[in-house]
């Protein structure tokens, strides 16, 4: 999947082997010597501004929700193609949405080579945890090769053409033989903006397009004081950087916990008969069995983790297709696997302004890492609806019910089995673990996903959420939003 572009070695041999000057456009090398490229193998900048979380979009028709930056530092290493980046954020409350009270959030990113992983820690949990990040590899790869030393860098290891477009020179070369990146130098020989496509599961061949601007001196080096990167459509950071620092001491080692792969691994746990809970990883999902077929509800994160939800499904229940898949919303973690059910051929059963969503962006091509449906070309069914809808084979129901007026998104929904008193939901609430201490603060999406049980009338015994350590029970939600058992 990732080829040279993430290997230090095929870099650094490529710098030293080539001759910049005979092969390169003037412009090229006269941008690469004010930016300082020929002594430069490692750099450091920090600024403030604005953080939006990527691919989850409150609303299908909305842009990335934004989080305030008290800081943003990012260390690359050139040699060894990795980086750090460290990030303190906090959520925007947008107007009419009722978020949960803004914590400031610490979080480490990293990537080394073809491993990316996280450090995260906030007030509620300030030891910080190792997580792995393998979807992440491209777009952190990308980071490192369209910043302004990085895409010089590569621009002049790997031959790239160049051609007068304006008033400015573009610059355009392929990386690991599939990813593309295109610059745009000034008549300064100052980068003004880098284009680059990733692969994303639910949005495809994904455009990532950072925009420098404000350029500064910065200890003898040219840098640009304004950084916007758009991703998908919509920016993804907008920083301010206040310094710059050049070959600062970077290095990364690759903890043993970050190559840890997660995604793959399905343990199927029984609820009730013909009804099982998909755990192993970080998201989850849960099959009912019906009499000619199964519906799953979820399908999270990727290919990967779809294609292994199957096999687990074969096996667990053997003989019967998979005919409806009941997504619970668009957040790409949730969503990124859809499209291996419509090539499994499962009915999309989703909330109704969710359907000409993913009509639209699955019309995206998929040529960077083909997924099962690109290479089928399958048309997607769907049943979308408003309110309520119930999928039944005569025996046991399955009801469907919008979440009414819950901020997380717009377009949202939860699972209720009557017979078995079994209520499946995701971010609503993630249950804490045991004996946990309960939030000072009610988080306001699962004081509403109560309000929705007792509107909706729901018998409920068992709370399974789509994410967290265990299943709950009615009495542990109204417990985490502050109502006692005792005024039950």
């Amino acid at each position: 999947m990732h080829r040279s572009l993430h290997t230090a070695a095929a870099l650094a041999a490529a710098l030293t082997t080539i001759s910049c000057s005979s092969l390169q456009p003037h412009s090229l090398q006269l941008a690469s010597d004010t930016a300082g490229v020929g002594d430069l193998r490692s750099i450091e900048f920090s600024g403030t501004g604005h953080w939006y979380q990527f691919g989850q979009a409150p609303n299908p028709d909305l842009p990335w929700p934004p989080f305030h930056l008290k800081n943003y530092t990012a260390d690359i290493n050139y040699d060894t193609a990795s980086a750090r980046v460290q990030i303190s954020r906090s959520q925007v409350i947008e107007p009419g949405r009722n978020r949960p009270v803004p914590v400031e959030q610490k979080v480490e990113q990293f990537i080394s080579g073809t491993t990316a992983w996280n450090l995260a820690s906030s007030a509620a949990n300030p030891v910080p945890t190792i997580s792995a990040q393998p979807a992440t590899v491209q777009e952190r790869s990308a980071e490192i090769w369209a910043s302004p030393q990085g895409f010089l860098k590569a621009a002049l290891a790997h031959q790239a053409s160049t051609e007068a477009v304006g008033g400015g020179t573009e610059v355009s070369f392929t990386l690991g033989g599939k990813y593309r990146y295109v610059g745009t130098l000034n008549a300064k020989n100052q980068l003004t903006s880098v284009k680059t496509w990733i692969d994303n599961p639910v949005l495809g061949d994904t455009l990532v397009e950072t925009s420098y601007s404000d350029y500064k001196d910065f200890g003898g080096i040219q840098f640009p004081g304004h950084i916007v990167r758009n991703q998908g459509g919509y920016p993804v950071l907008d920083i301010n950087v206040s310094t710059v620092k050049t070959n600062p001491q970077v290095d990364i080692s690759v903890p043993q916990e970050a190559s840890r792969a997660l995604s793959a691994r399905v343990v199927a746990n029984k609820l009730a008969d013909g009804v099982y809970y998909l755990t192993g990883g970080t998201h989850h999902s849960v099959a009912i069995e019906q009499k000619d077929h199964i519906v799953l509800v979820e399908a999270p994160q990727n290919e990967e983790r779809s294609q292994a939800v199957i096999a687990k499904l074969k096996e667990t229940i053997p003989g019967k297709p998979i005919k409806y898949l009941i997504n619970t919303h668009a957040h790409f973690d949730h969503s990124g696997g859809l499209r291996t059910f419509v090539d499994e051929g499962a009915t999309i059963v989703t909330h109704q302004p969710n359907q000409a969503y993913y009509q639209k962006i699955w019309a995206n091509p998929h040529s960077i890492n083909p997924d099962r449906l690109a290479k089928s070309g399958k048309t997607a069914n769907f049943e979308s609806f408003n309110g309520k809808h119930v999928l039944t084979d005569g025996k046991r129901d399955i009801e469907i019910h919008s979440l009414a007026d819950n901020s997380h998104n717009d377009a949202f929904v939860l699972v209720y089995l009557p017979a078995e008193k079994i209520l499946i939901e995701a971010d609503a609430y993630t249950p804490a673990a045991a004996n946990a201490p309960v939030p000072a603060v009610p988080n306001p999406y699962s004081v509403n996903l109560y309000e929705n049980i007792q509107k909706l009338k729901l018998d409920v015994d068992q709370i399974v959420a789509l994410h967290g350590p265990r299943v709950a029970t009615l009495a542990d939600l109204r417990n985490a939003i502050g109502i006692s058992r005792a005024s039950r």
